[in-house]
C-alpha cells in the first residue's frame, strides 16, 4: 500500500508542477471532507477547477481515465460544492470545471501526462 501511496504522491507532485507551468494557481491540495478528498484546487482565468489526479504504472489493468466514471464525476462536483462552502472568504466564481490528469509511466516525472478539462 505504501508503494502506492507514493505513487499516487509523486503523480499530484507532478501534475501540479504541469497545472503551474500551464497558469494555473494551485489553491488547495488534498483537501478532504466528509464526503471525500479533492486531489487539487486549482484557478485558471477565473474559472474553479476540481482536479483529480490518477497515475499509473502501465495501462495492464486499464487506463487511468477509466477510473474517472460517472459516479466519480457525481462526487467530484458535491466536492466543488462542498469546498466552495467550506472557503466563503473566497470571492464566489462564475464557473466551476472538473479536470482529470491522468499520467503512466514506472517513471512518474518521465511518464506520459494526459490532461482532460470540462469534464461532464
Amino acid at each position: 500500500m505504501a508503494a502506492k501511496d507514493d505513487l499516487g504522491r509523486a503523480g499530484e507532485e507532478r501534475a501540479v508542477r504541469y497545472l503551474t507551468t500551464c497558469g494555473y494557481e494551485i489553491l488547495d491540495r488534498n483537501w478532504r471532507c466528509a464526503q471525500g478528498e479533492i486531489d487539487i484546487v486549482a484557478s485558471d482565468a477565473g474559472v474553479l477547477c476540481v482536479v483529480e489526479v490518477k497515475t499509473r504504472r502501465s495501462i495492464a489493468f486499464g487506463h487511468p481515465f477509466e477510473a474517472v466514471d460517472a459516479r466519480k464525476l457525481r462526487r467530484l462536483w458535491q466536492l466543488a460544492h462542498a469546498w466552495i462552502d467550506a472557503h466563503p472568504e473566497r470571492p464566489r466564481v462564475p464557473r466551476v470545471r472538473l479536470e482529470a490528469i491522468g499520467i503512466v509511466g514506472a517513471d512518474v516525472d518521465a511518464g506520459t501526462l494526459e490532461h482532460l478539462r470540462d469534464l461532464t
